[in-house]
């Protein structure tokens, strides 16, 4: 595996589109973000990076390696789907996802939170995935607003955050034109998601910590597990919503002193691709998961489940090396990783 890199700082750019339509890269790492000449790191020196907890009067300390560098190759809007695909993942690694044995004696879930730019099409196929393998997960998007196509690339459908809910925008866009958006699939996402939760979240808006039981109240998938509203893992879908989540949570100022690792998982935005991104985070997921309840059973599910840097510190160390493998077998999906603070 090449050495990793270390980033130095992390800048947000504002998102546009999380659609069944293609989007291009707008952030740059050479333009946005000052990156140090790469570095190998070592178990001990993630050992004593880990040690470090956030100091009360400054940003919570970062860093980060990126896995795989590679970038996707450009495809052909024509190749959109208009229905959700079926896959086995297989189109997305090089080699099958191996079956990781849930623990089910100990019963214990990592609690999970997917990203995209505007919580409609990846997050949440990683929403409903994570869900179905009794995940507990909740999810949210980056942008500013919640942008769907519309007739033309310059009239997008354009609607608020936190306010509007996928069975209003379905029967919005059912209403102007159900042929257009049944062929290029929005009315099929949407159908999906509302059978998910309510409607789109902003990450920017939400308050870490504050309790989710409305959401449960809802009945929406995964809520169970996440009444507290803190999870042990954010997975984004895009670079730049990384960037934005992980710019943001320094900004907060860590006041839960809770470490949470933040990974990217690079999907392009479209429903065959979601889907197949769907897959592997459910894999990692898993990967993690096993790792946990290994770590848990080790210190005591009294000190891991506190949730601290010192209690977790053991699974901390591991999780740089589960991604690393999990990248080898989805060679196609870059994946990035850093320890945040909530």
């Amino acid at each position: 595996m090449p050495a990793p890199s270390l980033l130095e700082s992390f800048h947000s750019t504002q998102q546009n589109f999380d659609t069944p339509f293609e989007t291009s890269r707008l952030l740059q790492h050479s333009e946005q973000v000052n990156t140090a000449p790469a570095i190998a790191i070592h178990n001990e020196d993630i050992a004593s990076w880990l040690s470090v907890s956030p100091s009360p009067g400054g940003p919570p300390p970062h860093s980060s390696i990126i896995l795989n560098e590679t970038a996707y190759s450009a495809r052909d809007p024509s190749t959109f789907h208009s229905t959700m695909a079926s896959t086995d993942g297989s189109a997305g690694s090089s080699a099958a996802a191996p079956q990781i044995e849930q623990n089910s004696a100990s019963g214990f879930k990592l609690k999970f939170c997917t990203v995209c730019a505007s919580n409609q099409n990846r997050s949440m196929e990683g929403h409903l995935r994570l869900a179905q393998a009794n995940y507990p997960v909740i999810s949210f998007g980056t942008g500013s607003l919640v942008r769907l196509p519309g007739p033309t690339q310059s009239q997008p459908n354009v609607y608020k955050f936190n306010q509007t809910s996928y069975d209003s925008i379905y029967r919005e866009l059912e209403a102007k034109d159900p042929r257009l958006y049944q062929a290029n699939g929005l009315l099929n996402m949407l159908g999906r998601n509302r059978a998910i939760k309510w409607g789109p979240e902003r990450w920017q808006d939400w308050q870490i910590g504050a309790p989710r039981v409305k959401q449960l109240d809802q009945k929406d998938q995964g809520a169970a597990g996440m009444e507290a509203g803190v999870p042990d893992i954010v997975i984004t879908c895009e670079e730049r919503c990384w960037d934005a989540v992980v710019d943001d949570l320094m900004h907060r100022g860590a006041p839960l002193n809770r470490p949470v690792h933040v990974i990217n998982i690079d999907i392009r935005d479209n429903h065959r691709d979601a889907s197949i991104g769907g897959s592997a985070i459910v894999d990692l997921a898993d990967s993690l998961n096993k790792v946990a309840v290994e770590e848990r059973e080790r210190v005591g599910p009294a000190v891991f489940d506190a949730g601290g840097a010192a209690s977790r510190a053991s699974f901390d160390e591991r999780v740089p090396e589960v991604v690393s493998e999990w990248q080898e077998r989805w060679p196609d999906l870059p994946a990035t990783w850093t320890l945040a603070w909530f």
